[in-house]
């Protein structure tokens, strides 16, 4: 055996200890690239949400609001997740703040949706006045309306409940990586995080 083939190394153009501080910082970043998985996921699901909603929006102004609050949001999950690749510190942040962002915009829907529900004329109404004739196939239109209106009450204030356990606990969530952020940072070697930007999936 030659001196030469005894001289290359075993790992590569990385030492032992440098293929050993790898495999810790992984270890030590799965935290992170969970949250980062957590924002694609809900970057995906909340932009389906933003393209099923599009041709509805040019028919009203809450519909084209909604559709583009959607796509802002869907947008910044994936800027976020981006940013957690990468070990920005700023990444939490984002999210977090986009998360509390998606559920004002939820509960303003909603409210209005109550609002104008509450207030307004019921559909049985409005086909009565539509059709008088149908005055006597329906006797009581007031119970009818009555009804309908505590069903919109129940739907949009389930989504509101509902919203606020799901983006309330996911705005934690995201607030909760930066201090493990911040600590990874911090404590691993500046060569290690700059391999782990290079490789990281955009």
């Amino acid at each position: 055996m030659s001196v030469a083939t005894l001289a290359e190394p075993t790992f590569g153009p990385l030492a032992a200890e440098h293929h050993h501080a790898l495999a810790v910082a992984n270890e030590r970043s799965k935290k992170i690239r969970k949250a980062a998985g957590v924002a694609a996921f809900n970057g995906w699901m909340t932009g389906i949400f933003a393209v099923t909603s599009a041709p509805f929006a040019p028919f009203s102004v809450a519909g084209f609001l909604v559709t583009v609050g959607l796509g802002i949001v869907a947008y910044n999950e994936f800027q976020g997740r981006k940013r957690l690749l990468r070990f920005d510190e700023s990444g939490p942040q984002l999210l977090g703040w986009n998360q509390v962002g998606f559920l004002a915009m939820i509960i303003v829907y909603c409210l209005w949706m109550i609002f104008a529900g509450l207030t307004g004329d019921g559909p049985f109404a409005a086909e009565i006045a539509a059709k008088p004739e149908l005055a006597q196939v329906l006797d009581s239109v007031d119970g009818l309306d009555h009804i309908y209106k505590l069903i919109i009450l129940a739907v949009y204030g389930s989504v509101i409940v509902l919203s606020v356990i799901f983006q309330g606990w996911n705005a934690y969530y995201y607030f909760s990586r930066r201090k493990q952020l911040e600590d990874y940072v911090r404590e691993t070697p500046a060569w290690v995080i700059d391999v782990q930007r290079a490789t990281a999936a955009n």
